[in-house]
Formats: C-alpha cells, sequence, structure tokens
C-alpha cells in the first residue's frame, strides 16, 4: 500500500471524509488525495516520494513558493522569543503599518485568525456600525463558513453539491439576499426593496471560488455607487485577490474604495491568520472602545506575523508583480493554444498570479454561466496532469495560483504537460 493510502485510511477514521477541509477529498474531480511531506519553491514532495508541480500553492499564501528561506528565517527569528504571549507584541504594530500603508482605503485593521474570521467580523461590525440587519451577498462568492455568508457560496460548497449548508438557520437566511454577480439592476432593486435594512453588500471583487470570474466594466463602480446613495457599507473581501494582484490588491487595480476590507493568506506567510480594516469611524465600534464585541486567544501572534511581514517586505523588494504578471499570461496562452488546436470550446480567465480554465463556449461573468463548464472534462484534465506530475486545484470550480518560484524550468515543463493533457482529452 502507498504512504498516501495508508495515510488516507488512517485519517478516514479519525477525520470526517478523511480531510480537515472538504475540497482536499478529491470527490469532484475522482480518487484519493495524497499525502504532501515537504514543498519547496513550485515543487511538492508526497509522501509516496512524487514531486509535484504545485498550482494551488496552499491556496494562495505561498506567491513567493513554499519554504521561502526569507520567511523561513523571519519565523525562526520569532520563535526564538517564543509561539504565543497573550499580549499585544511588535510585529502586531508593524504588520499594522504595512497593511494601512499598501492598502489606502485601511485606516486601521484588527487582526484575527482566519479569512472566515475576518469577513465573519466585518459583517457583525456593519451591521453594528449601521444599526441594520440585511446583508447583500452573491452567487457563488465564499466569504468563509460563517453561518451568514454560506448561502449560495462558491469553492468546496458548490464542489460537493451543498450551496445551502445544512446548519444555517432559515431565520439567519433571511437576512442575507443573494444576487447574480455582475447584474447592477438586481442590485438597485434589492435595495429599493428594502428601503434603510440593509447593512451592507460583500464581494469578491474578482470572484475566485467559483473559477476566476472578472467584473463587467463599470459595475464594481456601481457597487460603490450604490452602497453610497443607501449608506450602506461596501466591504471587499480580498482574503484571496489582496497583495496577490497589487499591493493594494483588486481595488487598486481597479480604483475603487470600499468601506472595509477582509484579508487573509499572503499576511501569514503560510501560517494561519486573517485581517480585516477600513475607514477609522467604522473600525472604532470595535470593542474595547465602540460596541462591536470581537475577539481571539490567537490574534496577532508572532510567528504569523513575523511570517507575513517577510512576505510582504519581498513584494516589495523583487518586482514581484509584473514577473507574476508574465507567468499567468504564459499559462494562459498555452492553455487557450491547446484547446483550440484541439477544437475545445473554453475560456481561461487570468489576472496576475491567477488563473483558471472553464471547458464551455459560453463567456463566464457569473455562477450560472460557470456552471455551464464541463465539470467531467475538468476532472479528466486534472487526472492527467496529475498522472505527469502537475497539481492543479482539485475542482473544475477553484481558481488556481502562481508563486514567483515558478519562474523558468517548472512554469514551461507545466505549461507542456497541461498542453499534453489537453490533447489527449
Amino acid at each position: 500500500m502507498q504512504n498516501s493510502e495508508l495515510l488516507f485510511a488512517r485519517a478516514k477514521e479519525l477525520i470526517p471524509g478523511g480531510v480537515n477541509s472538504p475540497v482536499r477529498a478529491f470527490r469532484s474531480v475522482g480518487g484519493a488525495p495524497f499525502f504532501v511531506k515537504s514543498a519547496r519553491g513550485a515543487l511538492l514532495t508526497t509522501a509516496d516520494d512524487r514531486e509535484l508541480i504545485d498550482f494551488v500553492c496552499t491556496w494562495g499564501p505561498a506567491i513567493h513558493g513554499h519554504n521561502h528561506p526569507v520567511i523561513k528565517q523571519a519565523i525562526a527569528l520569532a520563535l526564538e522569543n517564543g509561539t504565543s504571549f497573550g499580549t499585544p507584541n511588535p510585529y502586531e504594530v508593524e504588520m499594522a503599518e504595512l497593511i494601512v500603508r499598501f492598502v489606502p482605503s485601511i485606516k486601521k485593521v484588527r487582526m484575527c485568525n482566519s479569512g472566515t474570521e475576518a469577513t465573519m467580523s466585518a459583517i457583525r461590525l456593519a451591521r453594528g456600525f449601521t444599526g441594520r440587519d440585511k446583508i447583500i451577498k452573491f452567487s457563488g462568492c465564499y466569504h468563509g463558513h460563517s453561518d451568514s455568508l454560506l448561502i449560495k457560496a462558491g469553492s468546496g460548497a458548490l464542489t460537493h453539491g451543498n450551496p445551502d449548508s445544512a446548519g444555517v438557520p432559515a431565520s439567519f437566511a433571511r437576512e442575507t439576499i443573494v444576487l447574480p454577480y455582475n447584474d447592477v439592476g438586481a442590485l438597485e432593486a434589492a435595495f429599493a426593496a428594502n428601503p434603510g435594512a440593509i447593512a451592507a453588500v460583500i464581494v469578491e471583487p474578482y470572484p475566485a471560488n467559483v473559477g476566476l470570474i472578472l467584473p463587467d466594466k463599470g459595475y464594481l463602480a456601481a457597487l460603490r455607487r450604490v452602497c453610497s446613495q443607501h449608506d450602506a457599507v461596501l466591504i471587499f473581501d480580498e482574503v484571496m485577490t489582496g497583495f496577490r494582484l497589487a499591493k493594494g490588491g483588486v481595488q487598486e487595480l481597479e480604483g475603487i474604495t470600499p468601506d472595509l476590507t477582509t484579508l487573509g493568506k499572503i499576511i501569514g506567510g503560510g501560517l494561519p491568520v486573517g485581517a480585516f480594516g477600513g475607514r477609522a469611524e467604522i473600525m472604532d465600534f470595535l470593542a474595547p472602545v465602540g460596541p462591536v464585541y470581537q475577539a481571539g486567544t490567537l490574534s496577532g501572534n508572532p510567528l504569523a506575523m513575523a511570517a507575513g511581514i517577510a512576505a510582504l517586505r519581498l513584494l516589495e523588494s523583487d518586482n514581484s508583480y509584473p514577473r507574476l504578471a508574465r507567468l499567468g499570461a504564459q499559462v494562459r496562452d498555452a492553455l487557450q493554444g491547446a484547446c483550440l488546436a484541439k477544437g475545445i470550446p473554453a475560456q481561461v480567465p487570468q489576472v496576475g498570479s491567477m488563473f483558471s480554465i472553464f471547458f464551455t463556449a459560453t463567456p463566464v461573468r457569473d455562477y450560472p454561466t460557470a456552471l455551464t463548464s464541463d465539470a467531467k472534462r475538468f476532472a479528466r484534465f486534472f487526472t492527467l496532469c496529475l498522472e505527469a506530475g502537475v497539481y492543479l486545484p482539485p475542482s473544475a470550480y477553484e481558481t488556481a495560483f502562481l508563486s514567483t518560484a515558478h519562474e523558468g524550468a517548472a512554469v514551461d515543463r507545466a505549461c507542456e504537460v497541461m498542453a499534453r493533457a489537453i490533447a489527449a482529452l
């Protein structure tokens, strides 16, 4: 029995489904998950001693590749002083200064422990600030697994056929209005039907948990305009896109200023982390200065802060974004060229170091059009790539990531493998 097979058999006895996050289970692509014992640069080494070129990148955080020496050293130095103190620490202040400097819409920030915690807290804060209960989210946008937001979500919920999770009370769901993405008319109609009742609009500005979807021209500006018109809080969920596409995230690329922003992934350098921040008058509604309670025993953990600070400083120092954009364009062109040569209809949205592939002739601009993609064809494509040493997200409804470590041989090899896989479909 292979090492991964043995580990998975043991895990299934003790962990629901054998995994600690559902999309890792490979349910939608077939087969059993492999286990990883180490990672370096663009490569994973499995428990079976296979090397895989990795396009999951820890689901986003590993923008500099795995086990980067600078980040590793930062963690080691912080570890010399302890793992957690239960008090404020200097790293928290330095991290806050970096975030506020990188993201102009953020004037004050609070650290937490995950992206889910960040979005959950931002929603509570928006409700407390406005005194309203209802929120608007968009079909296919995933904002973590808190009750108010796990309604018509993308990501693992979509992959496993449960867009509305069991365990979410109907009374909670009634406070969440779900709208189609890229539809300004639906947004305006929702506000008209709920006058003075909507606290916030939360959106992945570039939805990336149902594959990658890009906004229509002017759509994000319309969100800003409508929220301002109705005194609702606009929340950009940049847990995935923050610091990955630009220092200031999508809001920098699009020139939009949200009221609150949620962050995660890269700001932990690979360790568990989350953050939310925005306008000072909203953030000051948080305890201990305001009435909205939010807390966390390990928030601002010194090891996570040290790793994240190192990751952000690397982004400043090594001209990462133009390099990552070139890599993304190389992968996009390889996938599009292979599909065209084979006569397979496909959409390959790509921005910077993020990309996905939809096997459909229909332009993908929202949740329903994403679902026109041929998931069975993707599963075959995924398996062929994995067999040849390239690991893509194990779902037709996820976004892939690149790192600076993919430059050179790794991305060249991966493009060859993916092109051959498409030719074999």
